[in-house]
């Protein structure tokens, strides 16, 4: 009997000893960490044996395979003793693949990918396709595969998830964008991070579809330094194309043997230029998937969103409120920025990952009236910007930062939380942050 061990007992490794017990693996679960309870009491009632707390070797390395959750890097001692041993290692959409013959669509970019796998996922649902979604969201890959009998999975990959893959091949990826994200991971270096992404077509064949954004100047250097495989199918809002999606008198235009109008840009439910991206995106996803442009268009129309991805709360006192909690790095910020219409009051900071905050500077000076710090450590974004707004304040907390956004703004101006940053320093995860910010908005 093969042995699989899993490193890390949150929702990727849970679902991955779920799929190796399914799969007749002997199958051990150890987390340097904690494990929650909800996770345990799956753990127990499948007798699966595990540890926390600890990373003890000897049971680690006598594993055939080892899967390492996304979020543990591969800088860490104990996974460079398993690969000094010779055992590989293998990330949760790598082994999850293996077990299943359904179509794959694999999303990656720095920003966009939750709103892009869940457009995509809606049209090709609203079309009757039998189809799951994981990655980043919800139920994990290999708990599906193990549990689910999904015809079509559209999987939302951070780099992290990529980086740990050999064979893994999408019959058609979505490269949504590129900009400096994760950075510390990386070494601080952008190529390294780049190559990243890129690998979400590294087995793609001929047979394949890589749809990516012909606007984004470092996807388009990164496609002339490698030799890709797949048939290359870009979108575009600025150029007509000979093939792939594009934008005409407003319309969003398809154009694979012959132009297809889709529907009209002020059509759609999502708006703003980098929804539209993400719309084009999806909408050439589910055209080579043969769903019908009638199908896409209304799909399209009436797709709800994300939870805290420029999600309009309430409107108190004339004054807006929008929780961007999801906008984790700078270019995230930025697209949030460039859709405001109102003077602003912006509540940014956290857990800076490398990041360069002088793209928003423009931004900023032309719409930014106030900026709320949330963070342990404001320096860098104190230094950036204290010269260009006339209010800056630092709080230590969602709740604060809200009722100081409250007293700075005046009626018809938006508050804005969109942090630019990670945000493990005063919360669990950006999810966390949201729902306290929405709690504090509430509560004024």
């Amino acid at each position: 009997m093969k042995r699989l061990v899993v490193l890390g007992g949150g929702e990727s490794g849970v679902g991955t000893a779920l799929l190796g017990l399914a799969k007749g693996y002997e199958v051990f679960v150890s987390d340097r960490g904690n494990i929650t309870d909800l996770y345990k009491k799956v753990l127990l009632h499948h007798a699966i044996p595990f540890e926390e707390g600890r990373h003890t070797i000897s049971k680690i390395t006598t594993a055939d395979v080892v899967m390492k959750s996304p979020g543990i890097p591969d800088t860490v001692t104990i996974v460079k003793e398993v690969r000094q041993k010779g055992i590989a290692v293998v990330s949760e959409i790598e082994f999850a693949a293996a077990y299943t013959a359904a179509t794959i669509l694999g999303i990656t970019g720095s920003n966009g990918k939750t709103t892009t796998t869940l457009l995509t996922h809606h049209v090709l649902k609203e079309a009757g396709l039998h189809v799951g979604v994981a990655g980043n969201i919800g139920d994990s890959f290999a708990k599906q595969v193990a549990s689910q009998q999904f015809e079509e999975y559209v999987l939302e990959l951070s780099s992290f998830q990529l980086d740990g893959i050999v064979k893994f091949r999408p019959k058609i990826a979505i490269l949504t964008n590129i900009t400096p994200d994760h950075l510390d991971r990386y070494d601080d270096d952008f190529e390294k991070y780049i190559a990243s992404k890129f690998r979400i077509t590294k087995n793609q064949t001929e047979n394949d579809f890589l749809i990516y954004d012909a606007d984004d100047v470092v996807i388009r250097n990164g496609l002339q330094k490698r030799k890709i495989k797949a048939k290359l199918v870009p979108f575009s809002m600025e150029q007509e194309l000979e093939y792939g999606v594009y934008i005409k008198n407003n319309k969003i235009i398809v154009k694979l043997n012959n132009e297809e109008e889709l529907m009209n840009v002020s059509s759609l439910k999502l708006q703003g230029k980098h929804n539209t991206k993400n719309a084009m995106a999806a909408a050439m996803a589910a055209r080579l998937l043969q769903v019908r442009k009638e199908t896409i268009a209304e799909s399209l129309a009436d797709f709800e969103g994300v939870e805290h991805r420029l999600e309009n709360l309430h409107k108190i006192g004339g004054v807006q409120y929008i929780n961007d909690s999801k906008a984790t790095n700078v270019n995230a910020t930025f697209y949030a920025l460039e859709c405001m219409d109102a003077p602003t009051v912006w509540i940014v900071g956290g857990v800076d990952k490398g990041n360069d905050y002088t793209d928003l500077l423009p931004l900023v000076r032309e719409k930014v009236k106030a900026i709320v710090c949330l963070g342990l450590d404001n320096s860098k974004i104190i230094a950036t910007f204290q010269n260009v707004v006339d209010v800056l304040v630092e709080t230590a907390g969602a709740e604060e930062a809200v009722k100081v956004a409250h007293k700075i703004a005046t009626k018809g101006d938006t508050v804005l939380l969109s942090p630019a940053c990670a945000s493990f320093d005063l919360f669990e995860n950006y999810e966390d942050r949201g729902v306290k910010f929405k709690e504090a908005v509430r509560l004024l």
